[in-house]
């Protein structure tokens, strides 16, 4: 199990939400399983159950996401996680480009439990949809609050604008599932 605080983006302080912490469960060959625990939630806006099914621009509103990058080369993934319980996945040839739709065998599941003061994201992702292999990781989280104050958490962050696609945001490993 690995275990990642996450970092604010110094530009859009949060309101309320004073900790994000970022975990893999566990990794075999069919689950990637992930959490994702915030605390001081009084203010976070959670988009309302929408069903499964594929959806772009969940970052507009509370959403989790996953980058993988696995080898050498400029290639990587993204898949962005909803407490709807939409989901998207894309491919990128490059920083930024080339995006396609990522396929995946079966919808993630995910599901959030909210507390007084935290609330808990857990997501389990196929794994067959992900790269094989062991890649360079960034975990990430986009929180509304009150307002439509929003706030960028990643394990680290460019100098610049928050951007959870740059190079710095990589900041983990997933090592390659373990065998069934």
């Amino acid at each position: 199990m690995q275990t990642h605080q996450l970092v604010a983006h110094p530009d859009h302080p949060p309101l309320g939400v004073t900790r994000v912490e970022a975990r893999v469960l566990g990794s075999d060959a069919e689950w990637l399983r992930l959490r994702w625990r915030i605390e001081g939630i009084g203010k976070l806006v959670v988009p309302p159950f929408a069903g499964r099914g594929r959806a772009d621009e969940l970052w507009r509103t509370t959403c989790f996401e996953l980058f993988l990058k696995p080898g050498d080369g400029p290639a990587y993934c993204e898949i962005n996680l909803s407490p709807s319980e939409r989901w998207a996945a894309y491919d990128f040839t490059d920083y930024r480009d080339g995006m396609v739709e990522r396929p995946f065998p079966r919808e993630p599941d995910c599901t959030m439990r909210m507390g007084s003061a935290m609330a808990i994201f857990d997501a389990t992702v196929p794994r067959n949809g992900l790269p094989a292999g062991e890649c360079a990781m960034g975990l990430s989280a986009v929180l509304e609050e009150a307002g439509g104050t929003r706030s960028y958490w990643a394990l680290a962050h460019p100098e610049r604008g928050p951007d959870f696609h740059h190079r710095a945001c990589f900041a983990a490993r997933l090592e390659a599932p373990a065998g069934p």
